[in-house]
């Protein structure tokens, strides 16, 4: 079981940069030991110009035996000589998966404490992988790797040189070539997606490899076009595993697309523009406005309330002004993704005190949100249900009482400008309502006058002087004991 990974450099950015990335010095062959044998790491080559990782597996098929209860390829009952007689210890499987991870954990993870720089840089790679089990031909390896920046040579393996009559086997040669990826994606992409082209693991499949696909694949599997057999397949067709997999990638995917929500459309009609610039997403802009606000607004203690994935709570972080982040949502899932976005577990000690996430509902009130200097609900409101809106008013503005909120909502009347928006459409499948802006002034006035704020209105994006902006935001400040007695 074997597989390569080969880089090119320039005196510049030498190839044998390939060796911090992978923690494995490219002067030494290393072995290491593992539940199904000896996994080495060796360099056939390593100079300025060209270096190559080799990743060799040695299967110990009486160990995979015992470990596997006498049980063959998908639990059933293997006839004696075929538990140690296969291709496991010949073909890149889960093991050599299992290996990879093993091997190379801090490389899949983008960590180089030697090199910082190196792991978010892209290079060229080309990997190759001699005899690979695929389960569907050529033509899903393709459809496997393509979409994620690969060039794919897959030739099929016959059954027999000798015989060419006989046809192909379901082994593969596999090379891929990328310019674009970095080392961290590709070992994350081959760590999924050889056991789902290989479509047996080797091992039991308990609850938390839900966990280990969601980490590989963060980034690229919510859009992937082949998501359900991919998930499937890896989860070894555990039915109740793939449907959590599936509700928590939707769930990544729902949070990208509402908070661009309108970023693509945004991009198209900019496109048709004479401007050669490429515009800034709607969704940048927005957390921009938000940034602009608070830092005029003097806040240091912040709640991001609706936080979802969690980018506002990252762009909140690299400021230092801003000396408490809290990110709140209804959703443990989210903040789960959002906990992962942030890489909570590996954040230095100074930073991870500036931050924390934690479930609540804003249709309740809840004490760990009083004393802050602002709240923020970003593209929030119109998730709820119109009855369910006093009750997150007075959660808020009630009972919370930072003394600046912000809320951001689209306005509906800007709809008319995306012209791939069909007409009546809402710009998100769960948002209950969008408002005109003299439906979210009345809204935002009425609120102020209940609680005692002040509120001020300000136009995200290009404000249109027919339609108004694209997204609306109302920015209360609560008056002084002065203030509302004059008032």
């Amino acid at each position: 079981m074997f597989l390569t990974i080969t880089t090119t450099g320039t005196p510049e950015r030498p190839a044998t940069d390939l060796g911090f990335l992978l923690h494995k010095h490219p002067d030494k062959a290393q072995a290491f030991s593992t539940s199904y044998g000896r996994a080495h790491v060796l360099y056939p080559e390593a100079d300025d110009q060209r270096c190559t990782a080799a990743l060799l597996m040695e299967v110990d098929a009486v160990a995979l035996v015992r470990r596997g209860k006498g049980k063959g390829r998908g639990g059933a009952p293997d006839a004696a000589l075929a538990q140690y007689v296969n291709d496991r210890p010949y073909a890149a499987s889960s093991l050599l998966a299992v290996a990879l991870s093993a091997v190379f954990s801090s490389a899949m993870r983008g960590v180089c404490h030697a090199r910082p720089e190196l792991p978010a840089q892209s290079r060229p790679l080309r990997v190759e992988v001699p005899a690979l089990p695929a389960r569907g031909g050529p033509g899903l390896v393709r459809r496997l790797f393509e979409p994620l920046g690969w060039t794919v040579t897959a030739d099929a393996v016959p059954l027999d040189t000798e015989f060419p009559e006989w046809g192909d086997s379901r082994y593969v040669r596999l090379e891929l070539e990328s310019t674009r990826l970095t080392v961290a994606e590709a070992l994350r992409h081959l760590y999924v997606l050889l056991p789902v082209l290989d479509d047996a693991k080797h091992y039991w499949v308990a609850p938390d490899e839900v966990d280990k696909l969601l980490r590989a694949g963060e980034g690229w599997l919510p859009e992937h076009p082949e998501q359900q057999l991919i998930t499937r397949r890896y989860l070894s067709r555990r039915w109740s595993l793939t449907r959590e997999a599936m509700e928590r990638l939707e769930l990544v995917r729902l949070a990208e697309s509402d908070d661009t929500e309108v970023e693509d459309i945004d991009n198209a009609v900019e496109a048709e523009t004479e401007s050669e610039e490429k515009p800034t997403p709607l969704a940048v802009q927005r957390r921009e406005a938000i940034l602009t606000a608070l830092r005029a607004a003097g806040a240091a203690r912040v709640l991001d309330l609706g936080c979802g994935q969690g980018q506002l709570v990252q762009a909140l972080l690299k400021d230092p002004a801003f000396t408490e982040i809290v990110g709140v949502d209804v959703s443990v899932r989210a903040l789960t993704i959002a906990s992962r976005r942030l890489k909570l577990d590996r954040m230095g000690e100074r930073t991870a005190a500036r931050v924390k996430l934690f479930q609540s509902s804003l249709a309740y009130t809840d004490k760990r949100l009083k004393g802050y200097d602002a709240a923020v609900l970003s593209e929030v409101i119109e998730h709820l249900d119109l009855p369910r809106l006093p009750a997150l008013e007075y959660a808020v503005f009630g009972a919370a009482r930072p003394r600046t909120v912000l809320v951001t909502t689209p306005n509906v009347e800007y709809n008319v400008r995306w012209e791939s928006l069909p007409a009546g459409h809402v710009r998100h499948g769960d948002h209950r309502f969008e408002w005109t802006r003299e439906e979210f002034r009345a809204w935002a006035s009425s609120v102020a006058e209940r609680h005692g704020y002040d509120v001020e209105f300000v136009p995200v994006g290009p404000d249109d002087p027919e339609v108004g902006p694209p997204t609306q935001m109302a920015a209360f400040v609560i008056r002084t004991e002065k203030e509302a007695k004059a008032a």
